[in-house]
């Protein structure tokens, strides 16, 4: 029986897991500029803690998380996402102990049972950040920041934030009243899960999909129109800062998130150069989250983005092309003494580059097809004749340049090429 990959599921295989390396190399370097630790969790929770954390209304909860019970009968979760986890580490181990601030972030795989898709798995990685402990509302700019930062190091630039508010418990039950009482006439031309929505918390119909049912909801009412003085100056002064810090934003009066702990900010980062999926992260503020499982009252925000679908929009707009990078060097030999000759020269230029070489005895035109192949920088090549001399040719791939060097010379003449080589290239 042959076996695959179950469905919902796959293998990044090595010609594509460069381009993986190279998002989380981007995001943890980004990550530290911006003063955030990371943080690693359990990949299953209890039940109840995302079913509290994220919200029993949603379709996550509702439809999409993979629950099993154990041995002794505890209901158990494989995480659908990051923040509920975050913040029951962050309540278990204190960390917000001298009212301090706690920045953290995590890049790991997440797991939802939805219908497979482009760019959409039941195993998908996430990367994300959360602020845990601050209400200013210039935390909620600098992970906007962040995120337009991030995006613009990775070579799309001009990615753009969306924002919005979602409000607080102090505004949105009379928004809620009035979304019911001008979407309620026409509730019956709505989709199932909307009319669901709409009764457990209408603000979740915009979350909704289905194309017609966006259409009924384009004289909707703005939340903005509902803000508590509170609310609406938190959200001037999200802006305030985005303006200050020249990062590229639009308010979104529209704009609402999937998941029901968020409160004021909410907000979106796209790329016009996507289409109509331009998003490529969403997050925004849960101030009522910490205290809901189990905390002291502790104000946070954060976000999230899908890795696939960062790769997929780097792909699709050409800055992520082409293969994984070749080695550095290229070791070729012909025959057992040259051979072993050759396994002196890899350890030693493996102690600071990347290095390839044939196992399989192959010939010296096999092994320099191979080497092209590779897209290798430079190949040594080492056979009977030149051990007896006690010398090695190394020829530059991309001049077609070769020359001897001396045996005991190839890794420092390798080595002062390739410096030479990279900083031409800088």
């Amino acid at each position: 029986m042959a076996y695959k990959a179950p469905r919902g599921t796959r293998d990044v295989l090595p010609d594509e897991s460069w381009k993986w390396q190279r998002i989380e190399r981007v995001f943890r370097a980004t990550a530290d500029r911006f003063g955030y630790r990371e943080i690693r969790l359990p990949v299953f929770e209890e039940t109840e803690l995302f079913a509290r954390g994220i919200g029993d209304a949603t379709d996550i909860v509702r439809k999409e998380m993979y629950t099993f019970t154990d041995r002794k009968g505890r209901s158990l979760t494989l995480r659908p996402e990051g923040t509920a986890g975050t913040v029951r580490s962050f309540i278990e181990h204190n960390m917000g102990r001298g009212a301090r601030l706690t920045k953290l972030y995590y890049f790991c795989p997440m797991f939802r049972y939805e219908r497979p898709q482009a760019g959409r798995y039941r195993q998908f990685w996430q990367w994300g950040l959360e602020a845990i402990g601050s209400m200013n509302p210039a935390v909620d700019a600098e992970i906007i920041h962040f995120s337009v930062d991030l995006f613009e190091s990775l070579g799309l630039a001009g990615a753009e934030a969306r924002v919005n508010s979602a409000g607080c418990p102090t505004c949105t039950p009379a928004y809620n009243e009035l979304l019911r009482e001008r979407l309620g006439g026409k509730l019956d031309q709505f989709c199932d899960d909307c009319k669901v929505r709409y009764e457990r918390n209408p603000r979740r119909m915009f979350d909704c999909k289905n194309e017609h049912c966006l259409e009924l909801l384009e004289d909707a009412p703005s939340i903005l129109e509902s803000l508590c003085e509170e609310c609406a100056e938190h959200f001037a002064s999200v802006r305030k800062h985005l303006e200050r810090m020249s990062v590229r934003f639009v308010v979104d009066s529209s704009m609402a998130r999937g998941l029901d702990y968020y409160t004021k900010t909410v907000f979106e980062v796209h790329h016009e150069g996507l289409g109509a999926q331009s998003a490529l992260c969403g997050g925004g503020r849960y101030d009522a989250l910490v205290e809901e499982l189990g905390g002291a009252p502790t104000p946070a925000c954060g976000v999230s983005s899908g890795v696939e679908r960062l790769i997929t929009a780097l792909t699709d707009t050409g800055v992520m092309t082409g293969t994984e990078p070749g080695p550095s060097v290229y070791v070729a030999s012909l025959g057992s003494e040259a051979a072993l000759a050759a396994a002196a020269v890899i350890a030693e230029l493996r102690k600071s580059i990347s290095v390839e070489t044939d196992y399989q005895s192959r010939s010296l035109k096999a092994q320099m097809k191979e080497a092209g192949k590779l897209g290798a920088g430079h190949v040594v090549i080492i056979g009977e004749d030149e051990v007896a001399r006690g010398v090695a040719v190394v020829k530059n791939m991309t001049t077609g340049e070769q020359n001897e060097v001396a045996a005991d010379e190839v890794v420092a003449a390798l080595l002062v090429e390739r410096l030479a080589s990279t900083q031409s290239d800088k």
